[in-house]
């Protein structure tokens, strides 16, 4: 891979990063948004509306990102 191409995959892993403390764990207390919703999601997700569902999505996309990051640099490797 060339010089370029590893600083674009090097800066977006930085963007990821920063999004998922930013954007995944926010709020910061009492507890991150995403585990309240994924706590409520386990029990059942009774009373979860359209809006929480999307909401979810938004909080965990860049958790995904993240992981599917940190697996194509495993599998680089």
């Amino acid at each position: 891979m060339n010089n370029t191409a590893n600083n674009t995959t090097n800066q977006s892993g930085w963007f990821i990063i920063i999004a998922c403390l930013a954007i995944g764990l926010a709020p910061f207390s009492p507890e991150p948004h995403l585990f309240g919703k994924a706590k409520w999601i386990m029990g059942g997700a009774n009373g979860m509306q359209p809006m929480d569902w999307w909401d979810t999505i938004m909080h965990g996309v860049p958790m995904i990102a993240f992981v599917v990051l940190l697996i194509r640099k495993l599998i680089k490797k």
